[in-house]
């Protein structure tokens, strides 16, 4: 598989377009406060007809985890939760998680910070912008990657340790920004904390499904290094034309998500896209490229889209859960034999990730093309 590796968009590019995507620096800039007025949406954000969202796609309905239940200790409760984890991650790797015991009052301020930030100028945003190779900061579409196949979408992303101090994520947001957004750190730091917490519950379903054991992923994952991104997809007067984000699997481990109330999310089981209808009580679960590595291919990453709209903004938040930077990725013995051998080399996440960010566009396909770039490059 070849390489994708998109140059920037010119500003010849663009020029016939100049009141539609500004400029910073030498590279173009989406600007979702003028764009989601506009009827003529630049070339640079239309898929392809192979690729345009489908219209009134069939529901996926998968049952839910009721996590207090599972950790309640109850034997069919447990056996519930493994059960239905067990089919879906084989399948589509996608699940939903509810009784979850986040406070609702923290999610819906979680958002309410969101609705505030993305409402900024985009002078004020690009202050934290998300440079060339780096995977935190403040990102208007990819506009600075890629030149085609453009997502409808603003987002800001931030790390998140385990192991760190405290304040980490206020930090961030008082070095991004100033001191005046302390209470978005405040609340993000919160927020994240709470994420890392759920995540190594379902880690502890993840292990006796692929009966490793309870506590056999939750400790690798013990002092996870992750990643917090706020997606923000405006309205588009052409929501036939174009993605908020394309097809692909997450290349890290888990991602947790909570919609706000507008529909997007699309899941592509048997062979067509499905949509999740959005529940404010839950959360939404998927497997991501890496657990499909430790999971030596069992289970599977969740390969899923989100869509726009022409009269409301939709507000996502995603957690995406990784090991520690020098965690080596490689399944338990019990996961393989003989008859069932290795399907992927051992890597460690930063070197996947600096895959994503500097040789390869994340798809569908980016596991496969990751362990044969790896292969080739222990071979030279």
């Amino acid at each position: 598989m070849s390489l994708i590796n998109h140059p920037p968009i010119s500003a010849a590019l663009c020029s016939s377009s100049s009141s539609l995507i500004g400029h910073h620096r030498s590279a173009v800039v989406f600007d979702a406060s003028i764009l989601q007025h506009q009827h003529n949406i630049p070339t640079q954000f239309i898929w392809p007809d192979h690729e345009k969202p489908c219209l009134s796609p069939p529901s996926l309905h998968v049952p839910p985890i009721d996590i207090s239940r599972f950790l309640s200790g109850d034997p069919l409760a447990i056996s519930d939760s493994i059960r239905i984890v067990d089919d879906a991650c084989r399948k589509h790797g996608f699940f939903l998680v509810v009784n979850h015991g986040i406070d609702m009052k923290l999610i819906e301020e979680a958002h309410d910070k969101m609705e505030l930030f993305f409402s900024m100028s985009l002078t004020e945003k690009m202050r934290a912008e998300r440079k060339n190779g780096e995977y935190c900061g403040y990102a208007s579409s990819f506009t600075n990657r890629f030149s085609s196949k453009l997502p409808w979408k603003e987002t800001l992303s931030f790390c998140y340790s385990d192991a760190d101090s405290q304040d980490a994520v206020v930090n961030y947001f008082s070095t991004a920004f100033g001191q005046d957004f302390d209470h978005l750190g405040r609340v993000y730091q919160e927020y994240t904390e709470a994420m890392s917490n759920l995540s190594l519950q379902i880690l502890e379903i993840l292990g006796m499904s692929l009966g490793v054991g309870r506590a056999y992923f939750r400790d690798f994952f013990a002092g996870n290094e992750s990643l917090m991104r706020l997606n923000y997809y405006p309205p588009c007067q052409k929501p036939e034309l174009t993605l908020g984000t394309g097809p692909h699997c997450d290349p890290t481990s888990l991602t947790i998500l909570h919609q706000d109330h507008v529909d997007g999310l699309q899941i592509f089981v048997d062979e067509r896209w499905h949509s999740i209808k959005t529940t404010m009580d839950a959360f939404v679960v998927n497997i991501g490229d890496t657990f499909m590595a430790l999971s030596n291919g069992i289970y599977k990453s969740c390969l899923h889209r989100a869509i726009v709209n022409t009269q409301t903004p939709r507000k996502s938040l995603a957690f995406f859960l990784c090991p520690k930077k020098e965690k080596v990725v490689s399944p338990p013995s019990e996961l393989f034999d003989p008859r069932n051998p290795r399907v992927y080399p051992d890597f460690t996440w930063p070197l996947l990730l600096e895959f994503t960010q500097k040789h390869y566009r994340a798809d569908m396909n980016t596991l496969d093309a990751f362990s044969d770039w790896l292969l080739e490059e222990t071979n030279k």
